[in-house]
Formats: C-alpha cells, structure tokens, sequence
C-alpha cells in the first residue's frame, strides 16, 4: 500500500508534459495573398487558391513547426489575361516551378501564442529566409463540425528579385507584401 500511495505522490509531483498537436490546413479557409504596387498608381492584389500544409504547436515547450505548400497555377486575381500571364516564364513560370513552400525552423511565442515563424521560403526554385509575423492567432472548438481549430494571420514583406523574378521591376514593385491566413484542423 506504501509503494502505491508512493508512486501517486510521485505522479502528482510531476504532471504529464502536453505533447506536441498536429493540425492540417484547410484548404477551403486558406489563401495566401499578395500585394504589389503598381507603377506608383496602386496596389494590386491576388491569391492562390489552393494550398496545402501542417503545424505543428507545442504551447508547454513554446515551440512549433510550419510547412506550407501553395499551387503557382492557382493564382487569382480576378482577371483572366493577367493570370495568363503571371503564370507564364516572366512570373511564376508554373510549367517549370509548380509550387511555392515556406518549411519553418523556429518559431517564437508571446506568451502562449505564436508570434512568428522563421524559415525557408522556395519560390522559382530559389530558396531564401523568411520570417512571417503573426498578428492573430485563436483556437477553439469550430461551432459547425465541432472538430478543434486553430486559426492565424501572418505576413512578411520579400523582394522577388531576390527569386529571379525581376520582369518589370521597378514598375511593378520589386517589394512584395505576403499575408497568409490560414484555418487548420487538429488531426
């Protein structure tokens, strides 16, 4: 009875670590976005419309994991004859790179929430650092499917030339705003 009542000490002594979460994106609430100034006049804006991706949060360790992939050829901003031609060699050249990713290799918290995530951005085959700043990010139970959801805003500023992409620069800023928001289901 001694080992017994001994062992509960022991336990309740130190609790069990939470263990990391897994959540997988949702495609249908998920669409990375991009701004570019437009020859000084304006901001033009589109997004991809399909993407797929993990995170995974350990909140007791403060630390996590992201990994992104976006389709090129989904790009959409609303006009057919510029979504030709961004998906074409001047641009995203989708028929040689497919794909955009972003693969994290830290991520810092405030608090219990993410505040960034720092890693490896692959755009045109190039692969460069990136850091996303977080500016919202909630949990909870989804009121519909009452599944466990986390959901996130984020977004980092890269210049394309960096990638290769240099057609039109200065015209077309060679600055460009990313914002990702993202909706993702606990595994």
């Amino acid at each position: 009875m001694k080992t017994i009542l001994a062992a509960l000490a022991a336990a309740a002594a130190f609790p069990a670590l939470a263990a990391p979460e897994s959540y997988s994106l949702d495609s249908r609430h998920t669409f990375p976005s991009f701004e570019v100034n437009h020859l000084g006049f304006s901001t033009q804006r589109g997004r991809f419309n399909k993407t797929t991706g993990k995170v995974t949060l350990d909140r007791e360790a403060k630390t996590g994991s992201v990994e992104v992939e976006i389709d090129a050829g989904s790009v959409d901003t609303g006009l057919d004859k510029l979504e030709e031609h961004l998906v074409g060699e001047d641009f995203f050249n989708v028929a040689k790179y497919p794909t955009l990713a972003f693969k994290s290799r830290s991520m810092t918290f405030s608090g219990d929430k993410p505040a960034s995530v720092s890693g490896d951005f692959t755009m045109l085959g190039v692969t460069r650092p990136l850091t996303l700043t977080i500016h919202a990010f909630n949990c909870g139970v989804h009121p519909i499917n009452k599944k466990n959801v986390c959901g996130a805003d984020a977004s980092a500023t890269l210049k394309r030339s960096e990638f290769g992409m240099t057609k039109y620069v200065p015209g077309v800023s060679d600055e460009v705003m990313l914002k990702i928001q993202v909706e993702a289901f606990k595994d």
